[in-house]
């Protein structure tokens, strides 16, 4: 498969905004961030206007008009552009389909929990359980204020729902994995740096 020209994951936002109605800049950002989707995407001012002339330069989006709200600037109003079309649907074809390689420091640093000492993993996970369920809190609710009310269709607030069940998983694993190491059923062995390398002491008594 040819490597698609353009793979910030922002102009999938684009596309799929303008898949509703031909959109300018600001209102692009707007609408994201009122839908919570800078969650899913980075969004900024700097980094939308870059991933649109991108988009415009490679012919997958086309100025339709210019409007001028009272004494604000005018802007430029864009659209999709048949190849865009194509582009945005195969790509979406493509990132459901095909799982990549995903590295999230999260899993990295999880490798070398051992390293914080028990008492330092369990505040660590703690501290990072409260920002879960800080996240899960305000997605319900988010969620419940579009979704629930109507405000939205369900579909258009899919990727939410799929991050707050990530998160929910993350949690529970988050608060189970500090409840091992509280009560003693997480192993944590006591690590010896010698001449051979790294030695670590075996559990005691059949405790794993």
């Amino acid at each position: 498969m040819a490597k698609r020209k353009i793979s910030n994951p922002l102009a999938l936002a684009v596309l799929g905004l303008l898949q509703e109605q031909p959109m300018h800049p600001y209102e692009m950002a707007s609408t994201l961030r009122e839908r919570g989707k800078d969650s899913s995407f980075k969004v900024n001012s700097g980094s939308l206007y870059d991933t649109v002339e991108a988009l415009v330069r490679h012919g997958w989006i086309e100025p339709v008009e210019t409007v001028r709200d009272g004494r604000r600037p005018e802007r430029t109003v864009y659209a999709p552009t048949p190849l865009g079309q194509g582009e945005f649907v195969r790509w979406i074809d493509e990132l459901i389909r095909t799982p990549v390689a995903e590295y999230p420091k999260f899993m990295a640093a999880v490798s070398y929990l051992g390293a914080l000492g028990p008492d330092g993993a369990v505040d660590a996970l703690a501290e990072r359980a409260g920002h879960l369920e800080r996240q899960v809190e305000e997605t319900r609710a988010m969620l419940a204020d579009t979704v629930g009310s109507g405000q939205l269709p369900r579909l258009f607030m899919i990727e939410a729902e799929c991050a707050l069940h990530a998160w929910e998983a993350e949690l529970a694993w988050t608060r189970r994995t500090i409840e091992e190491i509280r009560d003693g059923s997480l192993f944590w062995p006591e690590v010896e740096r010698t001449e051979q390398g790294w030695t670590w002491s075996a559990p005691q008594d059949g405790k794993a």
